[in-house]
């Protein structure tokens, strides 16, 4: 059971750092390269991975996904915060580590969302 929950738990950290990668190719660094005046590099990294246009066509899903991922990903390690660590000095040091690394990988994966829901949704209604 404790093994499906940590599966479980991992999956969809995994699936939101992903699907906030995925907002930023999307919408963020399009927007970038276009700002900075950098079009034509815009136009080869599109010729190169053509599949980002089909990211920017659906990214409302997109962002509907990686929110709920983040979402899940947040109630699951506020569920978490006070588990205990085992009683092991070597497994508690490597277990409070993962922790920290954990909410370093989390506040990293709701950055680049947030950076990406800026720049699709509110960006171009600014300038």
């Amino acid at each position: 059971m404790q093994t499906e929950k940590r599966t479980a738990h991992g999956l969809i950290n995994t699936l939101a750092l992903f699907g906030s990668f995925s907002t930023l190719f999307c919408c963020a660094l399009p927007a970038l390269f276009v700002s900075l005046g950098a079009g034509a590099a815009l136009i080869g990294l599109v010729s190169a991975v053509p599949q980002l246009v089909w990211l920017s066509e659906h990214k409302i899903p997109l962002f509907i996904f990686a929110g709920v991922m983040l979402t899940l990903s947040g109630v699951m390690r506020y569920i978490t915060r006070n588990a205990p660590c085992p009683a092991d000095p070597k497994k508690a040091k490597a277990c409070a580590r993962m922790r920290r690394i954990s909410l370093g990988i989390f506040l990293f994966s709701l950055t680049l969302y947030l950076t990406g829901v800026f720049f699709a949704f509110i960006a171009h209604r600014i300038m």
